[in-house]
């Protein structure tokens, strides 16, 4: 059912009650079916959105298979957000953020911190999924600790809960000649979440996806 790479779109749909029609907002969304966070939220949940790639390759698949959803074809560090949401008549309550970009080369962060300076005082986000990759992180000062740190630092000034701290996927896949295991937070804006929900799943642990008790 779920088809997430992590089980992201069941994180969404747990924390807002199996929510129909609501919309996203995907940074990274590379393939419009394989492994993406949305494809699920779209095709059975009847969700809309923007999605966001760099890689034009995909828009083909995004046409055919995504026609509830936008698609822009641009590098996530120089796309003017206010504007786009605007444009395409956002909520200013969105449902879902996912950032799933390039932390090596720090377009995460900068992309995130675009974020939180062009629109995070007008939008708010229910859910949010971020990619910080810690696993390849070796000290505190490479970019992988300095992206997970800020990001944590952003979301928490902006009143967000962190309710899965490191993520982890399957040890035994490897990215980059380095095996996976925590890479990513996931957050919730207790605005637009029950509390209730939040209190009966937020922990301090860091979890294999599979092993996060819905």
């Amino acid at each position: 059912m779920f088809n997430g790479q992590a089980e992201q779109d069941k994180f969404v749909l747990t924390m807002l009650h199996n929510k129909s029609n609501g919309y996203y907002l995907e940074l990274g969304s590379q393939r419009a079916i394989l492994n993406n966070n949305t494809y699920i939220l779209e095709k059975t949940y009847n969700w809309s959105g923007i999605m966001i790639d760099c890689d034009e390759c995909w828009l083909n698949e995004y046409k055919f298979y995504r026609t509830n959803s936008i698609h822009v074809i641009d590098d996530a560090e120089k796309i003017d957000y206010n504007s786009l949401l605007k444009t395409n008549n956002a909520p200013n309550n969105i449902d879902y953020l996912q950032i799933d970009l390039d932390v090596d080369n720090c377009s995460t962060l900068n992309t995130l911190i675009k974020l939180d300076e062009e629109i995070l005082n007008e939008y708010k986000f229910a859910t949010i999924t971020f990619e910080h990759d810690i696993y390849s992180s070796e000290s505190e000062s490479d970019i992988w600790a300095i992206t997970r740190k800020r990001s944590r630092e952003i979301f928490s000034n902006r009143g967000y809960v962190l309710v899965f701290p490191d993520v982890q996927l399957d040890s035994s896949t490897s990215y980059r000649g380095k095996r996976c295991g925590a890479f990513e937070d996931w957050y919730v804006h207790p605005d637009l979440v029950d509390n209730e929900i939040i209190n009966k799943y937020k922990t301090d642990k860091s979890l294999y996806f599979k092993n996060i008790p819905y």
